[in-house]
């Protein structure tokens, strides 16, 4: 099991040290900001869509190694994905870092985006980790309400 946590560290400081789709989407369709106040996570994710597919998207701000890791796999997750698709992502994940009824299938499907399963064993850690997801729903849903975790 020390292996397999390692290898979930290694995973979540590769994409904090070198986050993918970090910038902004020229022409966005959608927007939103985040921010978590208990620590000063800040987020402002663009997206551009083609129809419902999510065509181009990136995340910029600052935050601590899991917000950034969370939001680096995000973007990299939801290229190509439908509306959807990514809500259904995020209903997965939100499972996933909340409570104990995620269930295999919910980790398959979330691939590389499981190494958050033990971050809801840190409660005050579970509100970096699904920042970047709260702030993607809100752009998805032209939500221009800053999203809080609070």
């Amino acid at each position: 099991m020390s292996e397999l946590r390692d290898l979930y560290q290694e995973v979540i400081l590769d994409h904090y040290r070198h986050p993918r789709h970090h910038g902004r989407v020229e022409d966005a369709s959608n927007e939103a900001d985040g921010f978590n106040p208990l620590c000063g996570d800040r987020i402002h994710m663009t997206i551009r869509l083609d129809g419902e597919k999510v065509e181009e998207i990136a995340f910029e701000g600052a935050g601590c190694a899991i917000s950034t890791a969370s939001a680096s796999l995000l973007t990299e997750a939801l290229v190509g994905k439908s509306k959807q698709e990514a809500k259904e992502l995020f209903e997965r994940f939100h499972r996933l870092v909340t409570t104990e009824d995620a269930t295999s299938d919910d980790e398959a499907e979330l691939g590389k985006l499981a190494v958050f399963a033990g971050v809801r064993e840190y409660p005050v850690r579970v509100k970096c980790a699904t920042l970047a997801w709260h702030t993607l729903k809100a752009a998805l849903d032209k939500d221009q309400d800053s999203v809080t975790t609070e």
